[in-house]
């Protein structure tokens, strides 16, 4: 059947009071009252609809989508595997067969003897529209596997056990997990964590082979819904960490990890705004923690005494410290120096000894690999760059030389010297000075498309890594960008802290000034911008559409985390305790409750012109929940005033990441290039 027009959600009055003021919302009926089930008809028959009407729109595109898919496949190398990496006695690697969506995890004994497929992720996935492997641990002994596998995009995990030694799945399943799983006292035992009815990990339990999952034992319990509990082993393997945090403080716990039933050793007491997470090498404790200063320091204690910190490396302004890792004779920290990836060997007997590592372009991502001995001589690397594909190196120890071990290959050609990467600084309204990357082919002339992308919360930084999809674009005369904007932690912590809280709207005039910035350096002009971002980036797009609709030609907007008012004024939803940390707590705080509402993308759509906008969402996605986005388009239909497009493709049977399967993934990626193409006018 041919539609004529786009669906129109109906509208039921609907009011709630906060602080004396009343807030409308005509769409709330979108949510279904049985979540986290969606089984009300109309619900579904709202949101088929949407799905019905993206495909009749995107039909005359699908020549587009299938030349965009087509290449991006075809810089894939479909038969695979990446660098094998001893662990123990044996040398781990994962494979893809050709064709396949998901990898195969296979070892083979460095002693020698045959490569044993350990675990089979393309046969899991057989029968299923979604398949997410969260979890997978090998025993120290070896002889046993876990893996937990999520089905349905709901981020609930199952973990079940194998005898490898046999083939053999013992009858051990604990269903609901949410976590790491950990090996525990001579792997007879097995530590995880449950996420609760409200999606939450307040937990951390005990699992002991062979035993009913009725009888586990409960290590752990966080009784503060805002945190989450999280559970892993030191390098040297002999502690269980168990740790509790929320987006700003931390608490952590040790307990031996041969025998977990014994008393949890408290490290030191929460305290707000106070984060630590630690190892352990012998009877010392090393610590990453910012109680002295913002940007971390690291700090050791002894294990009789582990709250009685001493600082090993000060906090600075100019590092930022994201990190450490233990080994048997040195140690590693990471860090960014002016936003820049820097890796650092110490060593314990000797402080003034530092060995940096340095890398040859002047933009990079760079980081720590698979390490997982506890005595090495050589430290495995990963690399990329947006001009240079990600790259697999080993550092030897010795020597202090590099040795690169894999490079991506890309099947269908590539040559790095057509395309040209810049790290520019643009002026924010304020005076603050926002770092952004930029890659485009070298023989691109003129203000052009330009693709912008930005997240710009968490803390979490956009690393200017390399993507084979985003040649599509770049071959088609676009520049590819990066706004690293505050809310990320780019430039250090204080670089966070100024995107986050009442400070939060700095986030999307970042981004605005940075299209500006690009606009008046000649790479682009207004309308001739697509900008993307998904969860609290899709946030950001819904903000930047409300204040400045004129700059962009395209939206994407994945999974946006649109509703933010309403969200963080549900203590029920599964994420929104745990937020308010970062967003302000608008339940007991009326300014916060006044400062969202003031840019929540929801709450401030309005009669305007808006630009064209494509819209993803999960039914099943526990952290930006599918009402939001159905919501934001409805109003969006409701209010605007202009006839561009305004697209809503729900994946019924994913979650919070889209569809998973590497081709699969790809096919969405290609919808999104050829709506944008399409809006733009860019011959496809």
């Amino acid at each position: 059947m041919t539609l004529t027009t786009p669906p129109v959600a109906k509208k039921v009055p609907h009011v709630e009071t906060h602080h004396g003021i009343a807030v409308s919302d005509d769409y709330a009926w979108l949510r279904d009252p049985l979540y986290p089930e969606v089984k009300d008809a109309e619900v579904l028959a709202h949101l088929e609809a949407e799905n019905a009407w993206f495909k009749q729109r995107m039909a005359p595109q699908q020549g587009t989508i299938d030349t965009l898919f087509t290449e991006m496949r075809a810089r894939i190398k479909e038969a695979d595997k990446s660098v094998p990496q001893k662990d123990g006695n044996y040398l781990y690697w994962i494979e893809f067969e050709q064709g396949a969506e998901y990898k195969k995890w296979w070892r083979r004994p460095v002693a020698g003897g045959a490569d044993q497929l350990i675990l089979d992720e393309v046969a899991l996935a057989e029968g299923h529209e979604y398949f997410r492997l969260g979890a997978i641990s090998v025993s120290s002994d070896g002889r046993l596997l876990a893996w937990a596998v999520d089905d349905n995009g709901s981020e609930r995990f199952t973990a079940r056990i194998k005898d490898l030694a046999t083939g053999e799945e013992l009858p051990d399943v604990i269903p609901g997990t949410l976590s790491g799983l950990v090996w525990v006292a001579g792997d007879k035992g097995l530590v995880y964590s449950l996420a609760n009815e409200q999606w939450r990990t307040d937990n951390a339990r005990l699992h002991w082979l062979g035993q009913p999952v009725e009888s586990d034992v409960e290590l752990y319990h966080e009784d503060d819904e805002g945190f989450r509990v999280g559970s892993s082993l030191s390098a040297n393997e002999q502690w269980l960490i168990i740790g509790t945090s929320d987006h700003e403080t931390s608490e952590v716990r040790l307990v031996p990890a041969a025998d977990p039933l014994a008393s949890p050793l408290l490290v030191k007491a929460r305290q707000t705004g106070v984060e630590y997470d630690l190892d352990l090498n012998g009877e010392t404790l090393f610590i990453h923690t910012n109680d002295t200063h913002e940007n971390f320091r690291l700090a050791t204690a002894p294990l009789s005494a582990p709250g009685e910190w001493t600082t090993l490396i000060e906090g600075s302004d100019a590092f930022y410290l994201t990190g450490f890792d233990l080994f048997r004779d040195f140690y590693v920290i990471e860090g960014r120096r002016a936003g820049l990836d820097q890796i650092e060997l110490r060593y314990y007997d000797d402080p003034a000894r530092i060995e940096p590592i340095v890398f040859p372009e002047a933009s990079y991502s760079a980081g720590l690999g698979d390490n997982p001995e506890w005595a090495v001589t050589t430290l495995r690397l990963s690399y990329e760059s947006m001009v240079s594909p990600a790259s697999v190196l080993d550092y030897d120890l010795a020597s202090r030389t590099m040795t690169t071990l894999k490079v991506q290959e890309i099947p269908s050609g590539y040559d790095a010297a057509l395309y040209a990467t810049e790290r520019l600084e643009i002026t924010a309204r304020d005076g603050t000075t926002v770092p952004v990357s930029v890659v485009y082919r070298r023989d691109r002339t003129g203000a052009g498309p330009l693709y912008l992308y930005g997240y710009g919360a968490y803390g979490i930084a956009i690393e200017p890594g390399f993507s084979t999809t985003r040649l599509s674009l770049l071959d088609r005369g676009f520049a590819y960008a990066i706004a690293h904007i505050r809310g990320g932690d780019d430039l250090g912590r204080a670089w966070y802290k100024a995107g986050k809280l009442e400070r939060r709207t700095n986030t999307f005039t970042d981004f605005v000034d940075v299209a500006h910035g690009l606009i008046d350096r000649g790479l682009t002009r207004a309308g001739q911008i697509a900008i993307a971002g998904g969860s609290a980036g899709g946030e950001l797009m819904g903000a930047v559409c409300n204040s400045d609709s004129e700059l962009w030609g395209a939206v994407a907007a994945h999974v946006p985390f649109v509703d933010v008012l309403a969200t963080m004024l549900d203590a029920s939803l599964p994420l929104t305790p745990g937020e308010w940390p970062e967003w302000g707590n608008p339940i007991e705080d009326q300014a916060a409750f006044e400062l969202i509402r003031s840019y929540s993308p929801y709450d401030q759509v309005r009669a305007q012109a808006y630009p064209p906008i494509l819209v993803t969402a999960g039914l099943n996605d526990p952290r930006v929940t599918y009402w939001e986005p159905a919501k934001w388009v409805a109003k969006l239909r409701e209010l605007k005033t202009d006839g561009n497009e305004l697209l809503l493709k729900t994946n019924m049977g994913a979650g919070h990441g889209g569809k998973s399967g590497r081709f699969e993934s790809l096919k969405e990626t290609a919808e999104e290039f050829a709506f944008i193409l399409w809006q733009l006018g860019v011959r496809p």
